[in-house]
């Protein structure tokens, strides 16, 4: 009614009164505490006249379109700090601040005009940044015209993100090539075994894992007496393994071969009472673990009492594992050998003449004398070893031991699936020595001497431990040279494990080889070490031919080496098997870090750090996530993205002709992922294979330059203005 109105409206008005007052007394407070004038819209006119920084930045903050990096530095100015006549310099920094980026192309120009035209807002950095890549000086920018400006950065805005990134790769990757050829030409002709005359004393032959390639180079320069070479990991024998604690076998070859063999490892005969005791000491084993795993997660009844009776051991054992890793570890180890004593094996391998033949459907135990002779020949004929046989032939499968690492396989050999190769070394090396086999192969033209004998080894490329098989059928008469090449193989450790040091964070700085090799053996037993050894990482090129090729170069562990002879296959049929191989497995570690590293998030795997065996067939992030595929961070974060080089010493028309017959081939090489170049085997010439166009001969630092490099027309006459074509050539 009118009554109540009434008496609202004098509320009202009592309440605006007061508040107008109390604002007023508020705001001639704050006006003379801050800027020492009175409220009233004169005396503030008159301050910000002359604090124009300040009001510039009170005005943008009030508007609230300032982006947060300025908003942020704009709130703690007028919160924390007095007036502009107090402290001018911050004032006017940050009203730069604000006055460069209202005009720059970040801000929206609703109220400041067009960006269209360029200004030293809006397009100065860009065009400062352009010149500096093009060689360009301000007198020439000045002796442009508006319209010439205006096409550079049309230009320059038409140039993507995706393109840049491209054509800093390819930059990326020439730069490295470039290394590459220059490295491999300067040491043409320069290794000894182009052309066997002389007998080493040794040829080892190893993976052609990169990872290899220092352990190769330190041994020949300190024994040049020796000769290496390399080749897939599985050494030519695919088969389907079982070790003689091993539940089932195991596939050891390249994943796109499936075995139609089988090989046991068996004790020798001699060695029946210590394989009894190994099996009891297995079972029992079995029996703790069973007790300890199973019974106290799943058995109420027991739990309590498992976990009380051995947690003090538990905690010892965790606490020698956090302080002495290398002690702890041989010490579980010694235990574990008294428990159960390891056993003298041999391989059962070999088959019966008569057998049926044997399918991936339906393998067969062991391989006849002609499959034996098929695998061995097919191998030495691929390295073009097929003559002068050192006294010792020693082969080195690989593979990599270290603890509470669910990424271990990765660093396995790939061409045995994430194996280890000592099995595919030991075995070939078994095949080689018998005596019918070898009469096999002189009926094909491979004699082997009778004083050559084979050995199979592993090599442990995280702790650089080599471990050796049927020691106990070396002849007595080799005994000698095999001490003399253990003692080569210690000091070879030790340099090896030397240069991986520098590039490990946690590692001694300059330590002595041999601090060095003890500090990787430590590595390698920690169980909290999330980088054990960097695996692939740095994978950068491939080299098929022969060690004359690369003998003596620094490769730094960035190169897949192979070897092939080319003047043993005028025809390239033996080339065409090994790039088959060579290619896809060679591509596929190099892109597998490649996009692990440029995008590990996506791509990779994050930190294996809070990682968890999830079903024994992946891995996530602690107790909820999902699947994660690629490389985990620790393998990649030292690794330089870039496609794989692969050089073959062939002539370029036999590399056309292979890559006309292998569709797979063209997939790789057209497809961009990974650069195909020769050496010729003759004259040396390399040339590089370019898609469309083909093998182009690469003359390194002879190269003509560019045009624009050598005389722009801006450069000639600064009067005439320059044309959009030359422009677009820039």
């Amino acid at each position: 009614d009118y009554q109540t109105s009434h008496k609202v409206a004098i509320k009202l008005a009592d309440y605006l009164a007061i508040r107008l007052t109390l604002d007023r007394l508020w705001l001639n407070q704050i006006s003379h505490d801050l800027w020492k004038v009175e409220a009233k819209l004169s005396s503030l006119q008159n301050y910000f006249r002359k604090n124009l920084s300040e009001f510039r930045v009170r005005r943008r903050l009030y508007q609230g379109d300032l982006p947060e990096y300025l908003s942020h530095q704009a709130h703690s100015l007028t919160t924390q700090v007095n007036s502009e006549r107090s402290h001018r310099q911050q004032w006017q920094q940050l009203a730069d601040l604000i006055w460069t980026w209202q005009f720059s192309p970040m801000a929206e120009h609703k109220n400041h005009g067009s960006t269209d035209s360029p200004s030293v807002f809006n397009s100065g950095w860009r065009l400062f940044r352009l010149s500096q890549h093009l060689g360009l000086q301000a007198n020439d920018i000045q002796a442009l015209q508006a319209t010439d400006l205006q096409t550079i950065l049309t230009v320059l805005d038409e140039f993507t993100a995706t393109e840049r990134s491209k054509v800093w790769l390819s930059a990326y990757e020439n730069h490295y090539r470039e290394r590459f050829f220059n490295a491999l030409r300067a040491n043409h002709n320069r290794g000894r075994w182009a052309v066997r005359k002389t007998r080493p004393e040794a040829q080892l032959i190893f993976c052609m894992d990169e990872r290899e390639e220092s352990f190769r180079r330190h041994l020949e320069e300190h024994n040049p007496a020796i000769e290496t070479l390399g080749a897939a990991g599985f050494f030519g024998v695919a088969m389907n393994y079982q070790g003689l604690d091993d539940s089932k076998a195991s596939a050891l070859c390249p994943v796109v071969v499936i075995p139609s063999h089988n090989v046991k490892e068996i004790p020798l005969a001699s060695a029946q009472r210590t394989s009894e005791s190994h099996n009891r000491g297995r079972k029992l084993n079995q029996m703790i673990s069973h007790l300890l795993l199973q019974s106290s997660r799943t058995n109420p009844l027991l739990s309590y009492p498992v976990i009380y009776l051995f947690a003090p051991v538990t905690l010892i054992g965790l606490l020698a594992k956090t302080l002495l890793p290398k002690t702890q570890h041989h010490l579980v180890t010694s235990i574990a050998n008294k428990v159960s004593p390891p056993v003298a094996t041999q391989l059962n391998f070999t088959a019966n003449d008569s057998d049926t033949i044997a399918t991936p459907e339906q393998p067969k135990l062991g391989f006849t004398n002609i499959e034996q002779a098929d695998r061995v020949t097919n191998l030495l004929r691929v390295m073009g070893l097929t003559n002068v046989f050192a006294p010792l032939v020693v082969l080195f499968g690989h593979g990599s031991t270290s603890l509470n690492n669910p990424h271990e396989v990765a660093h396995n050999c790939g061409a045995c699936s994430g194996g280890h190769g000592g099995p595919n070394a030991r075995i070939f090396s078994a095949m080689a020595n018998r005596a019918e086999v070898r009469k096999l192969l002189a009926e094909r033209g491979i004699t082997i001497p009778q004083d050559t004998w084979f050995i199979g080894a592993e090599h442990d490329t995280c702790n650089e431990n080599i471990d050796w098989y049927d020691l106990s059928e070396l002849p007595t008469a080799l005994q000698p040279a095999f001490n003399k090449l253990q003692r080569e193989l210690t000091h070879t450790r030790q340099l090896s494990a030397h240069e991986r040091c520098r590039r490990l964070m946690s590692a001694p700085r300059n330590p002595s080889p041999k601090a060095a090799l003890e500090h990787i053996e430590n590595r390698a037993a920690d169980f909290s070490q999330s980088r054990p050894e960097l695996g692939h990482a740095t994978n950068a090129a491939a080299v098929v031919g022969r060690r004359a090729l690369t003998q003596g170069i620094f490769f730094d562990r960035r190169v897949f080496l192979i070897s092939y002879d080319p003047t043993q296959d005028p025809e390239g049929k033996i080339l065409e098997g090994i790039l088959l191989a060579v290619g896809p497995v060679g591509a596929g570690i190099n892109l597998e870090y490649y996009f692990s590293s440029t995008d590990n998030d996506r791509f990779g795997c994050g930190t294996k750090v809070p990682h968890n065996i999830t079903g024994f067939f992946g891995i996530m992030d602690g107790t909820s996530s999902d699947l994660r595929t690629g490389l985990p961070l620790q393998m990649t974060e030292v690794h330089e993205a870039m496609r794989l080089q692969l050089l073959v010493e062939a002539k370029p028309s036999v590399l056309e002709q292979i890559y006309e017959r292998q569709e797979s081939l063209r997939e790789l090489i057209a497809g961009g992922w990974l650069h195909l170049s020769t050496k010729d085997p003759d004259n040396g010439d390399i040339h590089v294979f370019e898609r469309g166009t083909g093998f182009v001969l690469w003359e390194g630092d002879t190269e003509e330059l560019p045009t624009y490099q050598k005389s722009p027309a801006c450069y000639k006459d600064k009067s005439e203005p320059v044309s959009p074509a030359l422009i677009k050539q820039l």
